[in-house]
């Protein structure tokens, strides 16, 4: 069902919402009218951040215009005459409000969209709680909105109290002024004669007695007024710091953990909205008591009464500052986070959001956002309100940034869109930590007053934590650290404390989280697949999945320390297969057409019982980034033996001249990807077209193919006439050398220790020959007959 028809549907509080939402800026009439349409556009497809955006904003905009336009001028009759003229009218002020900044149609659209959505699916989930997620959040979600009602009666209750306070004061001071006037009188008659003044006087004692006992009693009764009030609101801020530490404390807390395991290719921490509109109930509600208990202290200064009170009184008051005081220091947050791989004199953006800024009228003077970066230790004693005497650990430039109110989503934020970090101060580092493992972060403080100046108040907030780095080499390893600090980081922390080991497990469900995200694919990492990387981090041969769930891994065994053998981290040996799959082999993996995590030995089990021309994609254990092919095929050595063979491995260097798929089409012995799927089936699409054979100004386009030049016994025809190739050599045992069509052959080995095919040096010959053939062809063969 469209979502416009199910907001229709809407009723009492959530449909006032909803109406709430349209206005001049945005008429509930263009939603109606072109509900259809509304709904239809790639609105989530537009960064609000980015300016480049600006011209598909653009383009949203004059599509609505026109939409406007069609949908007026095919209004009939007496009713549609209006219409049209309302429509057109709509169109114009549409175009004049937004067309200097489409991006603002953009913002306010996606609001209404994505509230309306969220009104929707609450009314849902309370009319069928069984239908909402497995995760109970509706129920959550409901008893939160249980409580704000709660609250709503609490506070109108109270205030129906203090009227009623305020009315019996009142009356109590007429009377009591009434009881001056007599006590006044009295004092008058020793003017007037005896006879008449013992008259007088007997009348006016009676009522002044009267009075002053009513005043009496109703002295007591004010007090108890007063007391009564006060506990009142005794239970309601009780209830209101309960429903705060739900919202802030564990809510907007799971917000920002959601935030930080994005940052590792996690699910997308979701919008604010809903959170915004919590806090600012909240906020409203706290001003309201806190209105109340401070006219209630007007009200006793006012009366004097004595009695407990008064210190009852100044108790709550503390208490209701303490609370919209926790409420505006932590909803001062971080809504786009700074990178956390910063590199110096690099651009970066950053965006800082103040949840209960509109509610509050912070924005009638908007307050300034100023950014710096500090160390880990600057942060610890920040936290522990230590003099940190404004230090900071480098220089931001373009770090001040005044908060902006958008009125159509009643957002209050600073978009910081081109800070960058212009040096780095770094610390003495302890031990074997290197550069790359140091933390930072971004401090983000602002000032403000709310209330006309009644209450100012110094907010900061700090980012997760960054590392800076000055090179892109030292990229992967500031990764490591990041992902290790956003995966095992606990909530509360000492800045930045992290555990220097974990179990296993956990591991393993932060690299096929960061391995997802980065090769953009639903097929992660399979139990096979993290056994295979447990025995490449443990040096273990056990291919058990249950020996490893108790398993610790240590920071050190992780990135710090080489793996046996080796001049590389397992992170770095992994960070290296994330960086070859997501720019060359995306397509394949998602395809399941490579294994990859194999060892050279599980490869030849698996291939030796396969016909020959049967092959299989695994990454290489010897080389960062590599992935090889291994193959089954007769030796030519030995008749009636077979063997496998593992070509050299390619890497991002390999795949930017000729393609993983246009490699496999030009091995011509390769004939099954293992188990038994044609190549043909699962590469051909991806297969670069051949190129013309058209002579155009005295040159003819070379063309690279992968040979290896090993007679096999599947089927292998000859390659066309015409095409220069590049011929790698195979065999597990025996030197060969590499042989050109139009080169002498050379006499250089192309094989290594382990019987592998260096691809690399085929790379330079390969170069030459598209050299040679960029020359005019009368320069070519004068050249070879010379």
């Amino acid at each position: 069902m469209a979502l416009w028809i199910q907001a229709q549907q809407l009723q009492g509080d959530a449909l006032h919402q909803m109406q709430s939402l349209y206005g001049q800026h945005f008429p509930i009439e263009v939603r109606h009218y072109l509900a259809q349409w509304l709904e239809a556009q790639p609105w989530d497809a537009i960064d609000l951040e980015n300016q480049q955006d600006e011209f598909k904003a653009k383009r949203l905009l004059d599509g609505l215009i026109q939409e406007l336009q069609r949908k007026a001028e095919h209004q009939m009759g007496e009713d549609g005459f209006l219409l049209k003229i309302k429509l057109g009218h709509y169109a114009t002020q549409l175009k004049s409000s937004y067309d200097p900044c489409p991006l603002e149609l953009v913002r306010c659209v996606k609001h209404i969209l994505y509230t309306e959505q969220r009104l929707v699916q609450e009314a849902s989930n309370a009319s069928s709680p069984g239908s909402g997620p497995v995760d109970g959040t509706p129920q959550r979600y409901q008893q939160i909105n249980q409580t704000f009602e709660e609250l709503r009666v609490m506070t109108h209750d109270t205030e129906n109290d203090l009227r009623k306070l305020q009315h019996s004061q009142e009356y109590f001071i007429i009377q009591y002024q009434e009881s001056l006037r007599i006590q006044a009188q009295l004092s008058s008659l020793a003017s007037i004669p005896p006879a008449e003044r013992v008259q007088r006087e007997s009348g006016l004692q009676s009522r002044k007695t009267t009075l002053e006992s009513w005043l009496t009693r109703e002295a007591n009764t004010l007090q108890k007024y007063r007391q009564e009030l006060a506990e009142k609101h005794q239970r309601t801020l009780a209830l209101l710091r309960k429903q705060q530490t739900v919202i802030v404390d564990d809510e907007l807390i799971q917000w920002k953990r959601r935030q930080q395991l994005a940052g590792n290719g996690g699910p997308s921490e979701g919008g604010l909205d809903i959170l915004q509109a919590w806090c600012e109930k909240l906020a409203d509600m706290i001003w309201q008591n806190r209105q109340q208990i401070r006219r209630v202290e007007h009200l006793t200064q006012q009366l004097p009464i004595p009695g407990p009170t008064e210190e009852l009184l100044t108790e709550l008051n503390a208490t209701v500052t303490d609370i919209i005081s926790a409420l505006v220091t932590s909803t001062f947050i971080i809504e786009k986070q700074p990178p956390q791989v910063l590199k110096t004199q690099t651009k970066f953006s950053a965006t800082v959001r103040l949840l209960v800024g509109g509610k509050l009228n912070v924005h009638m003077n908007p307050p300034q956002v100023k950014a710096t970066i500090i160390s880990e230790q600057q942060a610890k004693a920040l936290l522990k309100n230590e003099n940190t005497r404004n230090d900071s650990s480098g220089e931001i430039l373009n770090n001040n940034c005044v908060m902006e109110y958008h009125q159509t989503t009643g957002t209050l934020s600073a978009h910081f869109r081109t800070m960058s970090l212009k040096r780095i101060k770094r610390s003495d580092r302890r031990g074997a930590e290197s550069v790359t493992e140091e933390k930072f972060t971004v401090l983000f403080e602002s000032q403000f007053s709310v209330g006309g100046n009644e209450l100012v108040f110094h907010v900061k907030t700090l980012s997760l934590p960054v590392v800076v780095i000055v090179h892109g080499s030292q990229d992967n390893n500031a990764t490591a650290t990041v992902l290790w600090d956003n995966a095992f980081s606990e909530p509360g922390r000492v800045p930045f404390v992290v555990p220097d080991k974990v179990l296993w497990p956990q591991l393993c469900e932060a690299l096929n989280m960061k391995y997802k995200s980065e090769v953009q694919s639903d097929r992660g990492l399979s139990e096979d697949n993290l056994v295979f990387l447990a025995q490449k981090a443990f040096s273990s041969s056990s291919n058990n999945p249950e020996d490893y769930c108790n398993m610790t891994i240590t920071w050190s065994q992780f990135n710090r320390e080489s793996l046996p053998g080796r001049n590389f981290t397992f992170w770095q040996w992994f960070d290296g297969v994330i960086e070859l799959m997501k720019k060359h082999l995306k397509s394949h993996w998602n395809d399941g057409a490579i294994l990859g995590f194999l060892n050279k030995q599980q490869a030849q089990d698996m291939l030796m019982s396969k016909p020959n021309g049967t092959f299989l994609l695994r990454f290489s254990d010897s080389e960062i980034g590599g992935i090889t092919i291994a193959w089954v095929a007769e030796n030519p050595n030995k008749a009636g033996e077979r063997m496998v063979w593992n070509l050299m491995p390619f890497t991002t260097k390999d795949f930017s001249i000729r393609s993983l798929a246009d490699r496999i089409s030009d091995l011509n012995h390769l004939l099954f990807l293992y188990p038994n799927q044609p190549k043909e089936e699962v590469f051909s699409r991806y297969c670069t077209p051949p190129n013309s054979k058209a002579v155009g100004d005295g040159y003819v386009k070379p063309e690279i193919k992968q040979v290896v030049k090993v007679e096999f016994s599947s089927p292998n025809p000859e390659p066309s006439p015409g095409n220069s190739f590049m011929e790698h050599a195979a065999s597990p045992t025996v030197n060969q050398h590499h042989n050109f069509t139009i080169y002498p052959s050379m006499n250089d080995s192309m094989l290594d220790t382990e019987g592998e095919f260096d691809l690399e040096e085929t790379m330079d010959m390969a170069r030459q020959v598209e050299e040679f053939l960029r020359q005019p062809m009368e320069t070519q063969w004068s050249g070879q007959q010379s």
